[in-house]
């Protein structure tokens, strides 16, 4: 078959994800397998939400509201912003790919970290923009040297804290300080997946600056702390100038109904939120302090994973990991080719993790 394949496209890493529970029982003959490689709630969605998606079936024969009319009020009230300021996504990967179709023109630049999320990079290529990687400074964006990349081809920067992979966070007067280096056209996207698990006061929320005079766009998930990575649900709030461009290149209808109901339901089920949090903070814990009692590098965390180096390549480790009905994440795609990525679980997943790594490294 002959395909006429723009090169910018070619040119797009593919982005690999974390290895499901039912293909490694299927490939090893695994049974009662632990997650713990792509970040989820390990309390599973609300019980709210589930009910309210289930009872959304009965209309699914129905176009949802293209806006999210419900949605994007509940969400509004809560952050304190006006609906204008709400975009809905599917996921907010989708966010990612709006910004860049409304904004990136083929030779534009887009500086990011690296390693950072994958979709930056993705979402820029298919606009034919170029990316521009900045390599992060012990483990956490070097928001200074992002600054110094600047050209007059820039049109957008994407900062993401907590940082995936590694669980580090910027600072809110280091953010200021780039947000004030940047020309007045650049938008500024910060990447907030896991901004409710963060623990630091001095961690910035960008609903400090979507109504200033600088185009800045936050990045938002109900699929972490709110238990809904399977329904493909997301937002970015930002100015309302910017909300209305991305209106322009949304696709009708794009987040489902079921989608809508359930985050709305998650919304504002605010206990559950609570016992996620103490779930994660407590896990976050556990594992960071079991880690560095096996004597490993684990750096700390505000998010929901934990980043740490294994002494030997840790794509072995992973391998016999797996073995023993446990997934974590190999970063040696990221280019970290001695360190792992673990997602905190509930306590007895957590206990199985470190006790099979025991068991791989004592080996």
């Amino acid at each position: 078959m002959k395909l006429n394949v723009p090169a910018h496209i070619l040119a797009i890493p593919a982005y690999v994800p974390g290895k499901p529970v039912e293909e490694l029982e299927r490939e090893r003959g695994v049974r009662g397998a632990v997650k713990l490689a792509s970040n989820e709630n390990p309390l599973g969605p609300s019980p709210q939400a589930v009910k309210a998606a289930r009872q959304a079936l009965s209309g699914v024969h129905r176009y949802p509201e293209s806006g999210g009319y419900e949605l994007t009020r509940a969400l509004a009230a809560r952050l304190d912003l006006a609906p204008g300021n709400i975009v809905l996504g599917n996921g907010s990967d989708e966010i990612i790919g709006m910004l860049a179709t409304a904004f990136l023109q083929p030779g534009d630049e887009v500086i990011m970290a690296r390693p950072s999320f994958a979709m930056y990079e993705i979402a820029a290529r298919a606009a034919g923009a170029v990316p521009v990687a900045v390599p992060l400074a012990d483990y956490c964006h070097d928001l200074a040297a992002m600054a110094g990349r600047v050209t007059p081809r820039t049109r957008m920067v994407f900062v993401n804290s907590p940082h995936n992979p590694t669980g580090s966070m910027v600072r809110r007067a280091a953010l200021e300080a780039l947000l004030a280096a940047l020309p007045a056209d650049v938008l500024l996207v910060l990447d907030e997946a896991y901004i409710e698990f963060v623990r630091a006061a001095e961690h910035p929320d960008s609903r400090d600056y979507v109504n200033g005079d600088r185009p800045v766009v936050g990045l938002r998930t109900f699929s972490k702390a709110y238990g809904l990575a399977g329904m493909r649900i997301g937002y970015g709030i930002m100015p309302a100038a910017v909300a209305e461009v991305l209106h322009r290149v949304r696709q009708p209808f794009n987040v489902s109904l079921p989608a809508q109901k359930a985050a709305a339901a998650a919304l504002g089920d605010l206990r559950f939120l609570e016992r996620t949090l103490k779930t994660v903070h407590a896990g976050v814990d556990f594992l960071y302090d079991a880690l560095r009692e096996a004597g490993l590098d684990c750096l700390p965390s505000q998010s929901n994973f934990l980043f740490f180096e294994v002494p030997r390549p840790a794509q072995a480790v992973f391998e016999a990991l797996l073995d023993r009905g446990v997934i974590v994440r190999p970063l040696a795609g990221y280019g970290y080719p001695q360190h792992l990525r673990v997602s905190v679980g509930r306590r007895a997943e957590n206990l199985r993790f470190i006790e099979a790594l025991r068991q791989v490294l004592g080996a």
